[in-house]
């Protein structure tokens, strides 16, 4: 046997709320204080990973974290127990209360930049969790994060998971959603392109929205993950692009071995780019989308790009595309004539995940790529790989513990709280986790 992706989707969390957190985040801000359903929410990732489960692409499942998050309120000065931290921040300032209580953790391409052993020195898998230091709703997330997937990638003779870094501005780090591997069979060595949108120097940065992710922390986890040298490519993203809303790379470009579906205006000196990817990928097959098909605001509404690119038994690619890509006329008649081309893409399927959506993420933005070997798949903590079993037990816990409304001012119930504890304790047996939230310890 090959070696495999294997997607690791995250679970959406029991306070996922429209709160309009994340500027930069078209869609995240549009949808801002709209009533939130939890329960769909969460049913509508668990169906995706499902349904590529059972087409036969491996699947996990990465619990959310624990909110509210009492830890950072408390930091923030206020006190007295749980509940009543939860109820003076809602009552005092909402939006802190908010921010602590995000579920943005479910975009889990933000929780680590991932190197397959084919691709690192010392030949183990290496993850690094990302900082996200550009928002603080974001920024609360990597210990939990860590103490995650040291769960679920717990073998250390496989595996290396790496703290963040440092919470600092120049190493501000975004994990995977700006980071791309490109080759041939998964199991050989990629190139890695590693994608910012700002440097040191200052020069070409966007004027409207942040760039998140640095070229400091880009090569700092490349250093960590014990990247070779010679298989690595550090790009700038179009900082025009950013301006449009385009917040990270995988809202405008996404890659499968040989494959790079990508906007034109992705990248600083796109066609330079390619042309040194034609010269270290056999085989580089970039697909292009012209504005004058699909343009930058149309790509952002629907999130063409945020979809996953999957190789088929018969070596031909399936896209993996949110709704709205489907129902925007002028994005669905682009797709149907790239199946139409001389591609490897071969399938189109479409996934209702209005839910993830309306806060700001799509199919790309809820997994995790990891590339396994048959003894590093065998490696990962069993219990967090979907199934027929899995799939059915976790849909009950949803039922039983998920509400199907919620808005901000819903967060300072303290029943929330103790229905958010509840369930991840009874998560964590499910998935054979152990005590990794801070109210476990």
């Amino acid at each position: 046997m090959k070696a495999r992706e294997v997607n690791f989707d995250g679970l959406v969390g029991l306070t996922h709320h429209y709160a309009g957190l994340s500027f930069g985040n078209e869609a995240s801000t549009k949808h801002r204080f709209q009533i939130s359903n939890p329960r769909l929410a969460a049913k509508q990732g668990l169906l995706k990973m499902k349904a590529l489960a059972d087409a036969g692409f491996p699947q996990g499942v990465i619990p959310p974290h624990e909110r509210p998050n009492v830890a950072v309120l408390r930091q923030l000065g206020f006190s007295g127990t749980d509940e009543q931290v939860v109820e003076k921040a809602g009552t005092l300032y909402p939006d802190l209360l908010s921010a602590a209580s995000s579920a943005s953790a479910m975009w889990v391409a933000n929780a680590a930049t991932v190197a397959p052993s084919a691709d690192t020195l010392d030949g183990k898998v290496h993850l690094t969790v990302a900082n996200l230091n550009n928002k603080f709703h974001r920024a609360t997330e990597a210990r939990t994060t860590e103490q995650l997937l040291r769960s679920i990638f717990r073998d250390r003779t496989h595996f290396s998971v790496h703290d963040a870094l440092p919470q600092v501005a120049m190493f501000g780090d975004e994990g995977a959603a700006n980071h791309n591997r490109l080759g041939g069979e998964y199991g050989e060595p990629g190139i890695q392109l590693f994608v910012y949108g700002r440097d040191e120097s200052g020069h070409a940065t966007p004027s409207r929205y942040p760039a998140r992710q640095t070229l400091a922390a880009s090569q700092a986890v490349a250093r960590l993950n014990q990247v070779n040298p010679g298989q690595l490519i550090f790009a700038q993203q179009n900082p025009e692009v950013i301006d449009h809303g385009v917040f990270h790379n995988d809202v405008i470009a996404v890659s499968n071995r040989q494959v790079l579906f990508c906007h034109e205006q992705a990248f600083m000196d796109q066609q330079a780019l390619f042309g040194i990817l034609r010269s270290r990928v056999p085989g580089f097959t970039p697909l292009e989308v012209p504005t004058k098909a699909v343009s930058v605001a149309d790509a952002v509404a629907t999130y063409l790009f945020n979809s996953q690119l999957l190789s088929k038994d018969d070596g031909s690619m399936m896209l993996v595309l949110p709704q709205e890509s489907q129902l925007h006329a002028g994005v669905w008649h682009y797709l149907n004539t790239l199946l139409e081309g001389d591609n490897p893409i071969s399938e189109l399927r479409v996934f209702d995940l209005r839910e993830s959506m309306a806060n700001g993420g799509g199919p790309a933005c809820l997994r995790l790529r990891v590339v396994l070997t048959p003894e590093q798949q065998q490696a990962v903590n069993p219990a967090v790989m979907m199934n027929e079993t899995l799939f059915n037990t976790l849909n009950d816990w949803v039922d039983r513990y998920y509400r199907d409304r919620l808005t901000q001012a819903d967060l300072v119930d303290p029943q929330l709280l103790r229905e958010g504890r509840e369930a991840l304790d009874a998560l964590t047996r499910i998935l054979q986790l152990g005590s990794v939230y801070p109210f476990q310890q």
